[in-house]
């Protein structure tokens, strides 16, 4: 390596290599470690990700590193892995981790198993020495990756390290607002997955423009009764990780969960459109564990409960939508105490 590093991303899918490009286009130098199935030798000969981001060549700034202990050099550690692979990874790099680093993930979803924000993941592997951030909001990894102008949040456990990673990420397209609240971020990076899924079987059974912003509407109203009970502050889901994340998923076709929801409103199975997709498809994981957390503590989500529903019972989407319209009437806000 010709320059120390300042970070590194443990990761190379499509989001932490489009993350790894835009942390490599700055003034610092970045590390993309990937697993031996990503191939990190022929990322390093052919500076690009032919496999999940063909038109994005690797930045100067960015170096390719196969071993993981000393792609753990950097102070900064910045973890994108799927939902399910979160825990794995934060233990494989513990033995290895020191009291300066910080760490800091764009992994968006509940862990299936216990129902955990990865926050609450990350004290129970890592404790609670070090600083930990989240990024967040809407964001595309093929956008990111081709420099189109993009907004995301930094919540983090630490302000100087909010600060750090938001003035690291920036650049003259890309912008980061800094945030307090790790827990309103998180949930709304795990359930606008679920109702992205929604959306995209309602678009499926051409139910229109109406019922689609309907969705995205009451949804929205989901994520915050969810959160708050978690003890988010309300405000979060007004923002980036929010209301936009849970917009641009709902409504792009570049987003995975909606791709899948247009299959299954086809009669498709959810194995077979996960195949076709090649890629993990988070609202799955995540409608189960949305699921049983709403349950264990009490909050109505009947939007995602329905996508759960046809997930996991097998259950019709016709029927869904009879279920769903069949409802009582009730008022639009609610009123229960926000914090």
């Amino acid at each position: 390596m010709s320059q120390i590093a300042d970070i590194a991303i443990l990761g190379a899918g499509s989001w932490g290599t489009a993350l790894a490009i835009q942390l490599g286009r700055g003034e610092g130098q970045a590390i993309l470690w990937g697993r031996a199935d990503d191939e990190p030798e022929r990322l390093a000969r052919e500076r690009v990700n032919t496999r999940y981001l063909p038109d994005a060549p690797f930045p100067d700034g960015l170096q390719i590193e196969a071993d993981l202990a000393r792609a753990l050099a950097p102070r900064d550690l910045l973890v994108v892995v799927p939902s399910h692979a979160f825990r794995s990874m934060l233990l494989e790099i513990r033995p290895n981790l020191r009291s300066e680093h910080r760490v800091a993930w764009a992994t968006k979803g509940f862990e299936q198993k216990t129902g955990l924000l990865p926050h609450q993941v990350s004290r129970e592997v890592l404790g609670d020495a070090l600083p930990l951030a989240v990024l967040s909001g809407p964001t595309f990894a093929t956008e990111v990756g081709a420099g189109l102008p993009t907004a995301m949040t930094v919540a983090a456990t630490d302000e100087q390290f909010a600060a750090d990673m938001a003035a690291r990420i920036a650049g003259p397209k890309f912008r980061a607002y800094t945030s307090g609240d790790l827990v309103g971020v998180e949930v709304g990076g795990a359930v606008k997955n679920v109702l992205a899924i929604g959306a995209g079987m309602s678009d499926g059974l051409g139910f229109g423009a109406n019922t689609r912003i309907a969705l995205i509407s009451r949804g929205l109203a989901e994520m915050r009764r969810l959160g708050v009970a978690l003890g988010a502050h309300p405000d979060t889901f007004l923002g980036l990780s929010g209301m936009g994340d849970l917009v641009l998923t709902c409504t792009d076709n570049q987003s995975r969960n909606r791709r899948m929801g247009l299959a299954l409103a086809e009669g498709r199975s959810p194995d077979e459109v996960a195949r076709e997709i090649g890629q993990v498809v988070e609202g799955v994981y995540a409608a189960k564990a949305v699921h049983d957390v709403a349950t264990r503590v009490g909050v109505e989500m009947p939007l995602c409960e329905q996508v759960y529903r046809i997930l996991y019972d097998g259950q019709p989407v016709a029927d869904a939508i009879t279920q769903l319209l069949s409802r009582d009437l009730r008022e639009e806000a609610d009123r229960r105490p926000a914090d």
